[in-house]
């Protein structure tokens, strides 16, 4: 559903993009929005905050008792008890994973913001950059394309998204929950793959793809989906196709996971 609106009225701007015909509304309360926004700030790759699923989001949105992201973190325990029958041990443990999502890695918090085009990966790029939330919402637009894993249009989405009044509304209430919004610095991390580009390809034996990327990302290394003369290692598994031929004829290094282990001891 695209969501047209008074945008004098509600402080949002609606916008149609380059090679769409619809006008997408863009603020961060717009109705159409507001059960798709809730779901993924809740999402385990956002806040996962256990507990509120989708049946519980629209019971909670039906009843008017939130309107938003931020609405979640005024509920008591009564609020959630009403939900259910007998419901009581339900909204002890709901009521806690919120309490517990205030202090997730900034990272995950501006995941679940739901900023278009801004996934986990940049979201990452982003906290390791400017480190908290102001610096991020006085950033300029030519600064936010030099951001890893950003590029021009998922930068003007980030720029916009933070001159909307109401995502600064969000942001603000956000804040007053006692929401974290800055960057833990871990002096004693690890950046051996500082600056190092990886391409996964093939099945893993021991690791998933996720934990393999995971792992990369700690040591302060990246990882692409596609192999270029700017990718520094190939690792690979089982069945590895077109990726690692590639590696081949680029003269990319290609190490195997008993190599990828001896690296990351």
């Amino acid at each position: 559903m695209k969501c047209l609106i008074d945008v004098q009225f509600v402080g949002a701007i609606a916008i149609r993009e380059e090679g769409e015909a619809a006008v997408r509304c863009m603020g961060v309360e717009c109705p159409a929005k507001q059960y798709r926004n809730i779901i993924h700030f809740a999402s385990r790759e956002a806040m996962n905050i256990k507990g509120l699923g989708e049946n519980i989001i629209d019971e909670l949105l039906n009843r008017e008792m939130i309107s938003n992201i931020a609405d979640l973190y005024t509920l008591k325990l009564e609020d959630f008890a009403s939900l259910k029958q007998n419901g009581t041990k339900f909204a002890q443990n709901l009521v806690d994973s919120i309490n517990e999502s205030k202090n997730n890695e900034f990272y995950r918090v501006l995941n679940g913001l739901g900023i278009r085009h801004i996934g986990v990966k940049a979201a990452k790029g982003l906290a390791k950059k400017y480190k908290n939330i102001d610096n991020l919402m006085e950033a300029s637009l030519e600064d936010l394309t030099e951001t890893d894993d950003v590029g021009e249009i998922m930068a003007e989405s980030i720029y916009n998204f933070f001159r909307e009044e109401q995502a600064i509304d969000l942001i603000s209430k956000l804040r007053a929950a006692g929401i974290n919004f800055e960057q833990e610095e871990d002096e004693s991390a690890d950046n051996r793959f500082e600056g190092q580009i990886f391409v996964l390809t093939g099945a893993l034996d021991k690791y998933s793809r996720k934990e393999a990327e995971e792992i990369i990302e700690k040591f302060g290394g990246k990882t692409s989906s596609s192999v270029s003369k700017k990718t520094n290692f190939v690792l690979s598994g089982e069945d590895s196709g077109s990726k690692l031929v590639k590696a081949r004829e680029l003269g990319v290094a290609v190490i195997s996971e008993a190599e990828f282990d001896e690296m990351i001891k």
